[in-house]
């Protein structure tokens, strides 16, 4: 059991983070912490973790958890076996039975004569058989240091997981044994991701949000659900705000116009009357001292609605803010781009694959290419490019044709330029500088934000910033290929990209271990790379 009550955290240049964080995780709870990036979800598992002290609050635990990190640099200096902190035991095993059986090495064994046993079993099961216990963890892929630290769960078998963007670096298979033990574990989870596939296996989602934390019960697509509720409600209230504002707007318009034709009115009346000048002047006193307040209450009713209008619109979805917009691509749909015939690379001598690949592409498809770590997807995708050539075979590239590269670190994006200046790169329509920060800010990117250095944007901002400049730009590309595109993304920033994408009517070729993303976009066909095979085109 995890008891969080009040719970605050202040980051050390004092900025407030969250505060009067409560929840109760109970035995054999699996809880999704769910919320938008730099909200906090990765310090508060870190809080529940004792990694990090709260700055207000008190953490109750019923077990020290388990812990497996997001980022894992902290580690390069350490072997697997100090990694999984099991040196110390691995050692004493290996002296022992070296005959050096001291007190000191049977009490830290600690009778745990199978650790060796179940270290090595451990890490067969998540595919790291070839690893050695002292080899470096520097010397890993991210993937396998993943691996590594999941397999530790297997070895110490704790009753508390806290597991941070756990699928983020594995490919296919990786993540088919993830979802195997979340679904079988008994042990109570907190994860936090925004991998929806894994999301859905567990049975209660925790939203952390400015709000403090709302939990809803049931998996991602109940919460998915709930939140659409939410939103729609929003909308509907907004729309209601919005046509009571422009009533009042309009009654305060009849209310100035109707006065202005009685005071008219009522002076005419008075110098036909003949009425002094100086009474005349009080009564226009009276009448502008009337006018002036009846347009006080107007203009406070109207500004209470628009800042209700304005405190609702921060609470909408960002794609809901969004206006994305693509032109279309001007090829003909069905035309063909790409044809390749028994294409390899080689690595010097080393083809790539041991069959050749041959297949096309046509204009207007959305394809996946597939295939584990290390079977040559981004390879095959900068051959697609023309950065690279192959080693053997044939590939025909449409001359006519214009492709956008979306790498895992945007490389689209000049991260010495501003924000603002980075949107002029693609303005080849010669857009006017106010239509320039218009589109800026329909992407959520607002005056505040149009001075900033790139490199100091996050993974979702860059990935907003490049569609903001494929709308920028006067034609669309006729073939988008994404790698990877929602590594690093959270949720509110994948469903923008989904969106986008969604709606374009060009080419789509991705990289992806995200399946719930390939579906949504709308991939029907895969490219599936495999060392042993020919890696053909496959129509699912």
């Amino acid at each position: 059991m995890l008891i969080l009550q009040n719970i605050g955290y202040i980051h050390p240049n004092k900025d407030l983070l969250f505060e009067d964080i409560n929840l109760t995780i109970n035995k054999q709870d699996k809880i999704a912490l769910v919320g938008n990036n730099g909200i906090g979800k990765s310090t508060l598992l870190q809080i529940m973790a004792g990694r990090l002290q709260p700055s207000a609050g008190t953490l109750k635990a019923s077990s020290k958890p388990y812990y497996v990190p997001q980022h894992f640099g902290q580690y390069n200096t350490y072997t697997i076996a100090q990694a999984l902190g099991v040196a110390d035991k691995l050692q004493a095993l290996k002296e022992i039975l070296g005959g050096q059986v001291t007190a000191g090495n049977m009490t830290v064994l600690d009778d745990d004569w199978g650790i060796e046993e179940r270290c090595s079993e451990a890490l067969a099961h998540w595919g790291l058989e070839g690893l050695q216990f002292q080899q470096p963890m520097s010397t890993l892929s991210g993937g396998q240091k993943t691996k590594v630290f999941l397999a530790g769960i297997f070895i110490h078998k704790p009753q508390i997981v806290l597991l941070d963007e756990p699928s983020n670096h594995l490919d296919m298979a990786g993540r088919a044994i993830l979802y195997d033990y979340i679904q079988s574990a008994n042990s109570t989870l907190v994860v936090v991701s925004h991998d929806r596939t894994l999301l859905n296996l567990l049975n209660t989602v925790c939203e952390l949000s400015k709000r403090g934390i709302t939990t809803y019960g049931g998996n991602y697509d109940f919460y998915a659900t709930q939140k659409t509720v939410e939103a729609n409600a929003l909308n509907e209230d907004l729309k209601g705000k919005e046509k009571a504002l422009r009533k009042a707007k309009e009654i305060e318009r009849e209310s100035t116009e109707r006065q202005q034709k009685l005071d008219a009115r009522g002076r005419k009346k008075q110098d036909k009357a003949g009425v002094p000048t100086i009474a005349l002047n009080t009564l226009r006193n009276n009448a502008e001292k009337s006018t002036a307040r009846a347009k006080e209450v107007h203009a406070e009713k109207t500004g209470a609605i628009a800042n209700e209008i304005n405190e609702l619109r921060k609470e909408l979805p960002a794609k809901d803010k969004m206006k994305i917009g693509f032109d279309d691509t001007q090829l003909h749909r069905g035309k063909i781009l790409v044809t390749a015939k028994d294409i390899n690379y080689s690595y010097g001598a080393q083809l790539l694959w041991k069959e050749p690949l041959s297949f096309q592409l046509n204009s207007g498809e959305r394809i996946a290419i597939a295939g584990i770590n290390g079977s040559g997807k981004t390879t095959l995708i900068k051959m697609i490019l023309g950065t690279l050539e192959p080693a053997a075979g044939t590939l025909y590239r449409a001359t006519d044709s214009r492709s956008v590269y979306i790498d895992q670190d945007y490389s689209l994006i000049d991260n010495g330029l501003s924000v603002y200046e980075q949107a002029q790169q693609f303005n080849t329509g010669h857009l006017e500088e106010h239509e320039i920060k218009s589109r800026l800010t329909h992407f959520l990117f607002t005056k505040a934000d149009w001075d900033k250095p790139c490199h100091a944007l996050s993974g979702g901002e860059k990935m907003r910033m490049v569609l903001c400049c494929l709308t920028i730009a006067q034609q669309a590309p006729d073939m988008i290929v994404l790698d990877e595109p929602t590594n690093n993304l959270d949720i509110q920033n994948i469903e923008i990209l989904t969106a986008a994408v969604k709606e374009y009517q060009g080419t789509v070729i991705v990289i992806s271990h995200d399946t719930r993303f390939l579906d949504e976009v709308g991939v029907e066909e895969r490219i599936t790379l495999n060392r042993q095979n020919s890696g053909g085109k496959q129509i699912n």
